[in-house]
């Protein structure tokens, strides 16, 4: 996730449509809430929970020109890639499973963070 300033977040989820509504939201307390991070610019999917916390880990550690450039790799204007998936009476508690997952099922979401 990013701002307007282009502050940077780094993490995972199994459900992407729900986080990123919570984070749109401000839904979750902490970093994203307290800078305005609502914008999707990047992310991966796998089927393994375990790949995935092992990805996280390894762009968190990346300085911030690599995060940059893998973002750019997908996504080279930043446009907020989730910026359509919602509507104005949006309930997440009423998708079924099937609709929870966005765009395939085990969804696992890399945020990029600035951290360096």
């Amino acid at each position: 996730m990013t701002n307007v300033v282009g502050t940077l977040y780094t993490g995972f989820t199994n459900d992407l449509l729900k986080r990123v509504y919570e984070h749109k939201n401000k839904l979750v307390k902490g970093f994203t809430s307290k800078y305005n991070l609502d914008k999707l610019i990047y992310f991966e999917s796998t089927d393994d929970v375990t790949v995935a916390i092992a990805r996280e880990k390894q762009i968190k550690g990346w300085l911030r020109k690599k995060k940059v450039a893998l973002i750019e790799t997908m996504n080279p204007k930043w446009d907020d890639l989730a910026k359509d998936w919602y509507g104005s009476s949006v309930i997440l508690e009423e998708r079924s499973d099937e609709e929870s997952r966005n765009p395939k099922d085990n969804e696992i979401l890399h945020y990029v963070q600035d951290d360096k």
